[in-house]
């Protein structure tokens, strides 16, 4: 499922960007349909936060956020970081007692108040006194409505913002008031930035691989994130229980399971676990090859020299093909995993040393015989030593996912 936003600039006098207004759509159509402003508010909270990152959406930059009374009142706009959040009261939210308090709450928080569509009027005193920047539509006020508002509130310290700026002469005037930020199709319309959606279903599993992904893995709040799956919950167990470990007696506590199995192999076994569960709706031959990948790269490591991050590597490997299984951008689907730095480099295409091995086994599970060579030559790995290790991360990759490796 797409899910929509939109980002309109806001400029400083040297026409540099300031910050972005992030708005509500529901669709590629670059406008906002729905009258019901809470629930369009609520959503551009949560999407900035949980589809898009915050940081892709507006960089270093600020982000003005339309807040409606409830936003505001129950505090989810506090779900937003302070240092990058500017608060912007629509024109309907009225300054009454609940509202006024909550604003003064806000700034002891660090955030800053901004007035959005602002009329000046005796009732809004509560407000203008804990404004920290006033927007002004210059559509919708006049010229000497305009430079009175900046004569009262800038000698106060409150920034005023012109808003619906269409025109070099209109932004010239609100300049020489002392207008300090700006923005209107003049500068830019708004862009409408799309991303798919990860499934609700899936979001646990990317729970449970951030959590086994810390550099060092707390058992009891990894058990609390496979407790809330009743699939994983059975694979930990059932594997447990296998021959492979021979216990005497049946583990029935998901974190004595843990405890058993020991941090390196839960990493392997949650990544090869999850990815399968992730991509219950992809061709199975897709985890297949992850497996393939990820065996092939920790086998290859020590012949290149990089025993030492055989781990890693094997984690590199089978996130090759995390982009296809969320369906979303590499880079995108990247930020939701903490991978190790360099890894997650790798496989966005950083040249160095994991990158140079996971392009050595790629070239040869494609048949790219010769440039497997020159690649296998450069890390020193021997060549005649691939075949066996292919086969045997293959035969690995079948006896986990049986029925989609026979095809390959």
């Amino acid at each position: 499922m797409q899910t929509f936003i939109a980002r309109q600039p806001i400029f400083d006098q040297r026409q540099r960007v300031y910050a972005y207004e992030l708005l509500y759509r529901s669709g590629p159509e670059n406008v906002c349909t729905t009258p019901d402003l809470d629930h369009a508010s609520a959503k551009v909270v949560v999407d900035s936060l949980l589809v898009f990152g915050l940081g892709h959406l507006v960089g270093g930059a600020r982000a003005f956020v339309n807040t409606t009374r409830p936003l505001l009142i129950y505090e989810y706009i506090k779900l937003l970081p302070s240092a990058a959040t500017v608060v912007e009261l629509l024109e309907t939210v009225e300054p009454d007692a609940a509202v006024v308090a909550a604003c003064q709450k806000l700034k002891r928080a660090g955030y800053q108040i901004a007035l959005d569509d602002f009329r000046d009027a005796a009732a809004m005193r509560p407000l203008t006194d804990l404004a920290d920047l006033i927007k002004v539509d210059v559509l919708a006020t006049d010229a000497a409505e305009r430079r009175a508002l900046a004569n009262r509130f800038v000698q106060r310290g409150v920034r005023l913002v012109a808003e619906k700026v269409e025109s070099q002469a209109v932004f010239q005037e609100a300049r020489q008031m002392g207008y300090t930020y700006f923005q209107g199709y003049f500068f830019a319309r708004p862009a409408v930035l799309s991303r798919r959606t990860v499934p609700e279903f899936k979001l646990n599993y990317l729970r449970v691989l951030q959590e086994v992904l810390r550099p060092e893995v707390d058992f009891r709040r990894l058990e609390a994130v496979i407790r809330r799956d009743v699939t994983l919950s059975y694979k930990l167990l059932r594997y447990v229980n296998s021959a492979y470990f021979g216990v005497r007696h049946p583990v029935t506590s998901i974190l004595q399971a843990l405890t058993l199995i020991g941090e390196q192999e839960v990493k392997k076994w949650a990544a090869l676990i999850v990815l399968a569960s992730m991509g219950s709706d992809k061709p199975a031959e897709l985890v297949v090859e992850a497996a393939v990948r990820a065996r092939f790269c920790e086998a290859l490591a020590p012949l290149a020299g990089l025993g030492r991050r055989a781990e890693d590597l094997f984690l590199m490997g089978m996130f090759s093909v995390i982009d296809a299984i969320l369906d979303q951008p590499l880079e995108a689907a990247l930020q939701e995993i903490p991978l190790v730095d360099d890894i997650k480099s790798a496989l966005l295409g950083t040249p160095g040393a994991p990158r140079g091995l996971y392009e050595c086994a790629l070239a040869y599970l494609r048949g790219a015989w010769a440039r497997f060579t020159d690649l296998a030559d450069r890390l020193g790995i021997p060549g005649t030593d691939a075949p066996t290790l292919y086969r045997a991360a293959l035969a690995w990759a079948q006896q986990a996912f049986p029925l989609a490796a026979a095809a390959r």
